[in-house]
């Protein structure tokens, strides 16, 4: 799994398509998180994704030194789905989307990581899995961390 966590003030995201077009979903401070899903990942995958997400310290102390977690200030998650983070660009300039898993495999494991991130006692939005989008945020820093379970 790959995601790009933010740390924000407020995000929205703003359904484009489907039968909840126009609606609008948001938080206020806490993460922004963009999650792709490969063609490999499984339960473990989301596990351990959701737990480096949870513990990630990049919110500061009083000292101003980064030392808590989103649990620690009780922040708000708003997690959305996106494909193309698991783009290859190997052979070129147009991406190669292969390496990412298919919408079956995807979802369940997307909705498996809201579950788990809601399930530590936090108010999680998402998105729309396949839909599109127009995604709102105001970073907080910025504080922008790329994470990607095969490198940890």
């Amino acid at each position: 799994m790959k995601a790009v966590a933010m740390r924000v003030l407020s995000a929205s995201v703003l359904l484009r398509d489907g039968v909840r077009a126009g609606e609008k979903r948001s938080i206020g401070s806490g993460l922004l998180v963009l999650l792709g899903v490969g063609l490999e990942d499984d339960e473990a995958s989301v596990k351990k994704l959701v737990d480096k997400l949870l513990a990630l310290r990049i919110f500061a102390n009083d000292a101003g030194k980064f030392d808590r977690s989103v649990l620690d200030v009780r922040g708000e998650i708003l997690l959305i789905s996106q494909f193309t983070l698991c783009a290859e660009l190997k052979g070129g300039r147009r991406p190669d989307f292969t390496a990412a898993a298919r919408p079956d495999q995807a979802e369940p494991l997307y909705r498996r990581a809201a579950q788990r991130l809601a399930a530590a006692g936090l108010t999680v939005a998402t998105g729309e899995f396949g839909a599109s989008m127009a995604v709102e945020s105001v970073n907080d820093g910025p504080v922008t961390i790329v994470l990607d379970t095969y490198s940890f």
